[in-house]
């Protein structure tokens, strides 16, 4: 750290190494400093150019002091530039108040002193009349190369700044004017307690803590369910994907997990109870969310299905989840009480001399001349299938009768003629 003639202080900190499959900010206020920065620029190339230097550790030593940044930038040529960037310091008045603020809070200060900057800090400084953290405009860039505007070389510069705060936020606010040594010693005279006994000072005991629990307000309510599922962060970027990394297969394992956080959010706020899926599950649900080719084929391998079980499987989820999955794989003997109720709800379910001719097996009912299907799931409802290319498909979703649970498929009507693979040994006429 070097201090000037006039007072002010300077820290130059060395060359970040290249940020080669990271972005820029991890914390709240290094891309708050990032949207000041984006959200001014009037060419987008330049700030395209600005990221490729920066993670290419094109920029040099970074020096910051009160108002201003300054590092040398070498172009793609290694040509040097010398850029800097100017951020309005706060008044003295301003200072005052934000010092005030800080002391009122001790959670401010012990927040500063573990390096965090929490979104409430900047809050009660923003409502003492403090902007903490620039706002659009306020990065105003000069550069040796003639740029008018924030040329490949400021916006290198601020993008790896924007590191720097993440690593410790008194880097800002030496740029609004004050250094963190005469700060935490304002903050001591005023508040009057040293640095170590704040970082040191005790908490509150457990069991008092624990008791005043019948005392505190209550909770907030649940916030509403948002309309849809988030959409994750696109993954189109010019840094090329670490080797193993499938960008197209991340993004959509993104957008379905999305999926699921919503469905799991909307069942937790109904109060509903969730099922664990097992990986073959879950390679089907994931596969209802219409990945690419690829992708599918990776699902169907890994799966166990290969590529049209898993077609049908994934009709069968979208019919009726892990239940309709179950349907489809599960072929199980009914007990003989289950049995003489689904017997008595095929017998209701038409008047006589209508009910089609069924010929069951274990929970498998087929309609004779016809390729139709009827299963009885555990729960006792009942699922339409259809043969397609020999093989039995799911055909719509589950109903408490099997009189409705054929008519959903609209398919009596035209049924075709049976072949004579239709039945097997083990199946009975109802």
């Amino acid at each position: 750290m070097t201090r000037h003639d006039d007072g002010d202080v300077e820290r130059t900190f060395a060359a970040l190494p290249p940020a080669h499959g990271r972005g820029f900010a991890q914390t709240w206020w290094g891309q708050a400093w990032l949207t000041a920065l984006e959200g001014t620029a009037l060419d987008s190339a330049q700030l395209k150019t600005g990221r490729r230097l920066a993670r290419a550790g094109a920029v040099g030593a970074m020096s910051v002091r009160p108002g201003r940044l300054t590092a040398v930038v070498r172009d793609r040529d290694r040509t040097p530039h010398r850029a800097d960037v100017l951020l309005e310091t706060l008044s003295p008045g301003q200072w005052d108040r934000f010092l005030d603020m800080t002391v009122e809070r001790a959670g401010h200060v012990a927040a500063l002193l573990d390096r965090d900057m929490p979104p409430h800090l900047v809050e009660d400084a923003a409502d003492a009349g403090v902007e903490l953290l620039p706002g659009l405009g306020d990065l105003e860039p000069t550069c040796d190369c003639g740029a008018w505007d924030h040329c490949g070389h400021t916006a290198a510069l601020c993008y790896q700044v924007a590191r720097l705060l993440d690593q410790d936020p008194f880097v800002l606010l030496l740029m609004r004017g004050r250094a963190e040594s005469s700060l935490l010693d304002d903050l001591q005279t005023r508040g009057g307690t040293s640095h170590a006994e704040a970082s040191t000072a005790e908490g509150v005991d457990a069991a008092e803590a624990y008791a005043a629990g019948d005392i505190l307000p209550p909770l907030p309510p649940l916030p509403e369910l948002p309309v849809e599922p988030g959409a994750p962060p696109s993954l189109d970027t010019e840094t090329p994907p670490a080797p193993g990394i499938d960008p197209a297969a991340l993004e959509f394992l993104a957008a379905r997990t999305a999926v699921e956080a919503y469905g799991l959010l909307r069942r937790a706020l109904q109060g509903g109870a969730d099922v664990e899926l097992t990986s073959a599950q879950d390679a089907v649900r994931l596969a209802a969310g219409t990945p690419g080719l690829e992708i599918t084929d990776r699902l169907a391998a890994g799966s166990g299905r290969g590529r049209e079980g898993l077609a049908a499987a994934v009709r069968a989820w979208r019919h009726g989840g892990t239940e309709g999955l179950s349907v489809l794989d599960e072929e199980w003997q009914p007990q003989d009480e289950t049995l003489a109720r689904a017997r008595a709800a095929l017998d209701s379910a038409w008047d006589t001399g209508e009910r089609p001719e069924l010929r069951a097996r274990a929970n498998r009912w087929t309609v004779v001349g016809a390729p139709v299907q009827l299963r009885l799931g555990r729960d006792g409802r009942w699922w339409p299938y259809r043969k397609e290319r020999g093989r039995w498909q799911p055909a719509g979703g589950a109903a408490q009768d099997p009189a409705t649970a054929l008519a959903s498929m609209t398919a009596l009507a035209s049924m075709t003629a049976p072949s004579s693979a239709e039945h097997s040994p083990g199946e009975g006429a109802l």
